[in-house]
């Protein structure tokens, strides 16, 4: 059975993880890095342009100095990062090279998405490095991230990335076939899905390998929301399997496939719900959630029970519940020190506008 794209896909981001980058022994699989890079190189003479989300820095580091253990410490995991990402970067640039193409290297940090002016940079520099021919390989940059400015794992950074760039497809090549869920003691593998319900989240399970790569299935499906809901659709797929990227673009059903939504959401909302990472938190009473859940009403301080972190004027927050389940994400009016100075609570303090304010959909 033949699938069909909504959409001519005219530029792509395909996200490599870890198990399909690196042996068991921490070393380069060589053969299948050569191979991917080949199939890139086709598409990209079918004018299809390609972004490259690449993991494998922190396990190939560890496969130089004979490591089997993941260590803990972040010092650590950045050295190793360090290492790793030149062996990544050599292996890559030989490949492209040995088919007359170019790549460029790309890290980035959360910041790189949470700050405005460096995320329109970013797009710009990505389109010139794309109008040039040259594939951006990018990986988050371990080597100088902070807890506070980590993506956690590389599926958030491709969706991440698939929506910065206006991409048509994003495609995660894992070490399975597919979004599956076991049913009487058998795998059954879900082909197309046009919602994230549910029903499709409680198939996910974290992932197995933990010296190599972090996420999983669940991170995945968290990627897959993120990139959706900016009109990417998506596909999970095994990177092992052969030929796996042009046979994907030669319409056959491989992997999971997810449907972009019906209704995207608008760039600055989707900045706001995915892109910025949240400096605080803000708990409401139960009244103020009935009336932001029913929609096109501003969060007023009156509503506001507590709130915790270090933020300031126009930076996002997370608004919960009492019973601490996110309902929303929005652009705060007030910085800590502000609200903490406020004692009279009767008044209509705006908090956050309704024009900065995201439900959540997660």
């Amino acid at each position: 059975m033949s699938r069909q794209f909504p959409r001519a896909v005219k530029r792509v981001v395909i996200k490599v993880g870890s198990s399909v980058i690196a042996t068991y022994q921490m070393k380069p699989r060589s053969a299948r890095l050569r191979s991917l890079v080949d199939q890139i190189c086709v598409l990209q003479k079918k004018g299809i342009e390609v972004i490259l989300v690449s993991s494998g820095a922190i396990v190939l580091g560890m496969g130089e100095l004979n490591k089997r253990k993941r260590p803990e410490d972040l010092a650590s995991l950045q050295a190793l990062a360090a290492l790793g990402q030149t062996v990544l970067m050599r292996k890559y640039n030989d490949f492209f090279k040995t088919n007359k193409r170019n790549c460029a290297q790309v890290l980035l940090t959360w910041d790189d998405f949470d700050n405005r002016l460096r995320y329109n940079n970013a797009r710009n520099t990505f389109e010139a490095i794309l109008n040039m021919g040259i594939v951006p390989v990018i990986n988050e940059n371990d080597t100088i991230s902070t807890d506070e400015i980590k993506f956690g794992d590389n599926d958030k950074l491709s969706a991440l990335v698939a929506s910065l760039v206006g991409a048509d497809l994003l495609v995660m090549l894992s070490d399975v076939d597919g979004l599956y869920h076991i049913k009487e003691g058998e795998k059954k593998f879900f082909n197309e899905i046009q919602e994230i319900t549910h029903e499709i989240t409680s198939a996910a399970g974290g992932t197995t390998k933990k010296h190599m790569s972090k996420g999983g299935m669940s991170a995945k499906l968290e990627a897959v929301s993120i990139a959706v809901q900016s009109k990417v659709p998506c596909i999970i797929a095994n990177g092992e399997t052969e030929d796996v990227l042009l046979r994907i673009f030669k319409g056959e059903s491989i992997g999971t496939f997810f449907f972009e939504t019906k209704k995207k959401l608008l760039a600055r909302k989707h900045w706001i719900s995915f892109g910025a990472k949240p400096k605080g938190v803000i708990t409401v009473d139960d009244g103020a959630k009935k009336a932001l859940l029913k929609g096109g009403v501003s969060l007023l301080l009156p509503g506001v029970v507590s709130w915790n972190g270090h933020f300031k004027p126009d930076d996002v927050v997370v608004v919960q519940d009492n019973h601490r389940d996110e309902i929303a994400r929005g652009i705060i009016n007030y910085s800590t020190t502000d609200l903490n100075k406020i004692e009279d609570k009767r008044g209509k303090l705006e908090v956050i506008h309704c024009d900065n304010l995201v439900l959540c959909e997660r």
